[in-house]
């Protein structure tokens, strides 16, 4: 068979071929093929920007099925990455979540495999997953996936693609604190010969909380059509928005520090909120993708990404030290501020298989330019007219208890323009059927410019980072592997100086085997990493102006991890992951403490006479620690459970319920957050076509 044809079947290529014309030499073998209906099934590049297989890539790699997601009612990207081994989801307020891995927050993230501008980690509202077929956590230092990178990894988001058929799901939930929600998505082909496509997917929200005063409501659509251009060539474009709106948000989470230096406990409903608080956000991603094969087996693919978001909020923020026998000594301080983020990215990559000396070798090159614009503005208002702003009442007050202030005009806080332009390659070369390398380089021009909060901003970067790597099959079940990369990573944090940090930079070690099972039902991965971060941020506290402020220190962080997933057999799934950490400063004591030192994820579940499904997730996490706030959390367990009855070939209803044994915990020590969710369920009821 002709490498057009190997390549062309490759499961990172094609969804459905048809052979439309043959030419036969003159011993009847096929010299040409040409392939339609190769509308792309996409799954991830992996960790390389190479079509490897998972127990081939030389680093640890976990997935998040869409399946997963609607099993575990997992209806926001924050859910679905607590079912990822070793990520903590970092939820230190009701708006802003942040994703950390190895003891370092993961900076960076790809949809589709394309790396995005970076936006410093922090997530804004909570994100629907229902677009997503699935989502990929590659954990460890990321730069040949996004340029630019720390220790920690990278979260890929895979979209939601057209199937070759026509088919369909809707479902209806409702739940706890008067949660309801409606979702839907449809795929349809759009042409008699199966060449285009189309899917749209939508979903609604609304429910209330736990928390005192929090509402939310989002909605959510995205539509993608797909289709072949010309025997050789597809071409996809997709639109996706999201708005979501929250009343009584927090601004900070609670406040745990007592003034005799104890720590505090409140009721898990106690919020800082104030009722006239509101955080709105809407979110635009739009996307056109063109691939081509070459007669060569080779493929190009140029891509566009465009993302805007927009956040319009009023919020109240309380800090301080409580008098335990008062319940006075927190502060208020107001905020009303409105935003909008536009990014743009344009990448082209290069990338095929050439037979020498016997063996396959695949080669990557590619090149990228993003530019993203973030303005931020803030309303004035009377500091010596606001109530709001100094000591607030007894804690924990009521709603009510602090008017809102009487908002003045706009002011730019602050503007900043960042430009990353990208030049990559990577290659996997074969010594031998069994041994492979894979080695490769990113080079990146980094421009940051603007203002923020008066303070200029003026910074160009470049950096090379070269990455390596060897795998070895020791038999066909059993890889092992040994890798390096750079780390280096552009930071947003201000010295007390309010300049911007020097990007941290440092190097990853990573060596570890992977094991298929049970005719590749099971694959099982031991990984032990090791990486250095310098100049990495620390908090160093708040000057004159309540800015925060920011020092560099140098880290270590080590462990292992262990992950184990897939079917046991045709009814039992498994997804079970372990991870131990230790993250050290050069000086031998312990750093990032709010990081888990070790953490256990994991969810099962079991179908009985193919229609009834019980299944059992959860995670458990060692103690953690902040100690620039002075408060600690003990070690926890939190499990999820969902029953499933299939009723009819397309009707079904499911049952979950989320904190079975009414844990009480901070949802966050990285910055301190507040009490999670108590027990609560949902009842959903779907219907397939």
């Amino acid at each position: 068979m002709s490498a057009a044809v190997v390549f062309a079947l490759n499961p990172l290529n094609t969804m459905a071929e048809e052979v439309t014309q043959e030419e036969l030499d003159t011993d009847g073998n096929v010299e040409e093929i040409k392939i339609v209906g190769m509308r792309q099934n996409r799954v991830s590049q992996g960790a390389t920007g190479l079509s490897l297989e998972i127990s081939e890539t030389p680093q640890s790699i976990s997935v998040v099925s869409q399946e997963q997601i609607q099993k575990f009612a997992a209806n926001s990207i924050n859910d679905a990455l607590k079912l990822a081994p070793g990520i903590a989801v970092e939820e230190w307020e009701t708006n802003r979540t942040n994703y950390t891995a190895r003891g370092y927050e993961i900076k960076n993230t790809q949809i589709d495999g394309v790396g995005l501008p970076n936006n410093w980690g922090i997530v804004t509202g909570a994100i629907d997953s229902y677009g997503y077929e699935k989502i990929e956590v590659i954990r460890g230092a990321n730069g040949l996936l996004t340029g630019v990178g720390n220790a920690s990894g990278t979260i890929n988001y895979v979209r939601k693609r057209p199937k070759n058929e026509n088919t369909g799901e809707v479902s209806v939930s409702a739940g706890s604190y008067n949660f309801m929600r409606a979702q839907a998505d449809v795929s349809v082909v759009l042409t008699d010969d199966d060449k285009w496509a189309g899917r749209f997917v939508a979903a609604v929200e609304d429910k209330e909380s736990y928390l005192n005063g929090l509402e939310n409501d989002r909605q959510f659509i995205y539509a993608v059509v797909d289709g072949q251009i010309s025997d050789y060539a597809t071409i996809a474009a997709g639109y996706s928005y999201q708005d979501a709106n929250t009343d009584g948000n927090t601004w900070g989470g609670l406040v745990f520090n007592y003034d005799d230096g104890s720590q505090a406990e409140w009721d898990t409903s106690d919020s800082t909120t104030q009722e006239w608080t509101y955080w709105d956000t809407t979110i635009e991603q739009a996307f056109v993708e063109l691939n081509y094969i070459f007669a060569n087996s080779w493929q190009l693919q140029a891509s566009y990404n465009k993302r805007n978001s927009t956040e319009d909020d009023k919020l109240f923020y309380a800090y301080g030290a409580i008098n335990k026998d008062t319940g006075l000594g927190l502060q208020g301080w107001p905020g009303r501020f409105g935003g909008k983020l536009e990014s743009d990215l344009v990448e082209l990559k290069l990338r095929g298989v050439a037979d020498m000396f016997g063996l396959d070798h695949e080669f990557n090159l590619g090149a990228s330019a993003a530019k993203s614009t973030d303005v931020l503005h803030q309303y004035a208002f009377d500091s010596a007219t606001t109530p709001a702003l100094g000591p607030t009442p007894a804690f924990p007050y009521a709603l009510d208890a602090i008017p809102e202030p009487e908002w003045g005009d706009k002011f730019v806080y602050s503007e900043i323009d960042q430009t990353l332009f990208r030049f990559y390659g990577s290659a996997k070369i074969s010594f031998t059927e069994n041994l492979f390398t894979v080695v490769g380089f990113n080079a990146i021009a980094y421009e940051r410019s603007g203002n923020n909060s008066g303070a200029e901003i003026d910074n160009d970067e470049s950096e090379i980072s070269p990455y390596a790597a060897l795998t070895y099959a020791i038999t066909d079940d059993v890889r092992t592997y040994i890798s390096y990369s750079d780390v280096y990573q552009p930071q947003e944090q201000y010295s007390i100086d309010r300049q911007f940090l020097a990007p941290t930079k440092g190097e990853n070690y990573e060596t570890g085997v992977k094991i298929e099972l049970f005719d590749d039902r099971l694959l099982f991965t031991a990984a032990y990493f090791i990486a250095e971060q310098n100049n990495l941020a620390a908090y160093g506290g708040t000057d004159e102006n309540f800015q925060y402020w920011y020092y560099g220190v140098d880290v270590e962080s080590k462990g292992v991890e262990l992950e184990l997933v897939g079917k046991v057999t045709d009814d039992l799934n498994v997804s079970i992951g372990y991870a131990k950490i230790d993250v050290e400063d050069m000086q031998g004591n312990d750093a990032n403490t709010w990081a888990p030192r070790d953490s256990v994820n994991f969810s099962v579940d079991y179908t009985l006479l193919s229609t009834l499904t019980l299944g059992l997730g959860g995670r458990w996490q060692s103690e953690v620690s902040n100690v620039d706030y002075n408060v600690s959390q003990g070690s926890y367990l939190l499990l999820n459970g969902f029953v499933q009855w299939q009723i009819t070939e397309a009707l079904s209803a499911k049952a979950n319920i989320n904190n079975i044994t009414d844990e009480k915990y901070i949802t966050s020590l990285h910055t301190i957050g507040y009490y999670a969710a108590p027990a609560n369920g949902s009842v959903t009821v779907s219907y397939s076509f």
